[in-house]
């Protein structure tokens, strides 16, 4: 747990950019508004976790999961965001298989390569024994 009560608030510069894309350009927003705000966030934050944490517990799991905060979100009675957190989840899955594909296919062209300069040394090293040995003779009978 934090230490501090203010080690439980979101980061400033984060609170300030969401801030700005949800406000039209031209519209300044105070120190002290930015200050309730982000307060704001980090309480609602911590309800809906701990909200969330109680499904998990219900489980008997110690992992919150994407359907222990849609359950929360439920109770807490915030539905009209059940669809937008849905559709998060589905873009935030499809990119991390995508992610995860793109390093699967790195891993098999690395293996590839890794393959072929093994198989170019084996032919190397196979040519320097044919040279290094001494050529047998033919003895006639």
């Amino acid at each position: 747990m934090a230490e501090r009560p203010e080690d439980l608030n979101l980061p400033n510069a984060v609170i300030t950019r969401i801030i700005k894309e949800a406000l039209p350009d031209g519209v300044n927003v105070s120190k002290e508004a930015r200050r309730a705000i982000s307060q704001a966030a980090s309480v609602f934050v911590l309800y809906a976790t701990s909200c969330a944490n109680n499904f998990a517990m219900k489980a008997k799991r110690k992992t919150l999961n994407a359907g222990d905060v849609l359950a929360a979100m439920e109770e807490m009675e915030f539905e009209r965001f059940l669809e937008p957190l849905r559709e998060a989840l589905e873009v935030y899955k499809k990119g991390q298989k995508g992610k995860k594909e793109v390093s699967e296919q790195k891993r098999k062209d690395k293996e590839k390569k890794n393959d072929a300069e093994n198989k170019g040394q084996e032919e190397e090293e196979e040519d320097e024994r044919m040279e290094d040995e001494p050529e047998e003779e033919e003895v006639e009978n």
